[in-house]
């Protein structure tokens, strides 16, 4: 285990939510659960993202999460990030904007293709500026329409 590893408290969804993520994201597995007798529902479990290490707890409804935390997901290029996206809605996630998706437990998540992320690194600040423009007014991130703000600009 790392050091520091996130730990999430879903509402009795632990189960369903790390089969779903293990099964979207690769370089993910289960490593350990824990269950309420042997053959009850879990508990609490070690796993995997995408080889970010996590803990999740079934906390009951006390706990919920907000976009105060959320999953970036470094996405290679347009094709993967329709690849996610498309996964995540398929399962219940509700969009929002600017790359940030909700899904069917209530974690958010940023779909980001890494192209972004360059062209907001630019020293041009005209060009930065008009690709946050650009993105702000999208829900899930188009490269194609971020390259065009930037070429323009």
């Amino acid at each position: 285990m790392s050091k520091v590893t996130p730990f999430l408290m879903f509402n009795d969804q632990l189960e369903a939510a790390i089969a779903f993520y293990t099964a979207t994201f690769p370089d993910s597995e289960i490593k350990n659960v824990a269950r309420t007798g042997q053959d009850g529902p879990i508990t609490s479990a070690e796993f995997v993202i995408g080889g970010q290490p996590f803990m999740g707890y079934n906390g009951g409804p006390y706990f919920k999460f907000s976009e105060g935390l959320s999953l970036f997901v470094d996405c290679e290029d347009q094709e993967e990030v329709d690849e996610y996206w498309n996964k995540l809605v398929s399962a219940g996630a509700t969009p929002s904007q600017c790359g940030w998706i909700t899904d069917q437990f209530g974690l958010s998540w940023q779909i980001v293709p890494r192209r972004f992320m360059e062209l907001i690194s630019d020293q041009n600040p005209t060009k930065v500026k008009a690709v946050m423009a650009a993105m702000l007014q999208m829900v899930k991130l188009d490269v194609a329409a971020l390259e065009t703000a930037y070429n323009n600009a």
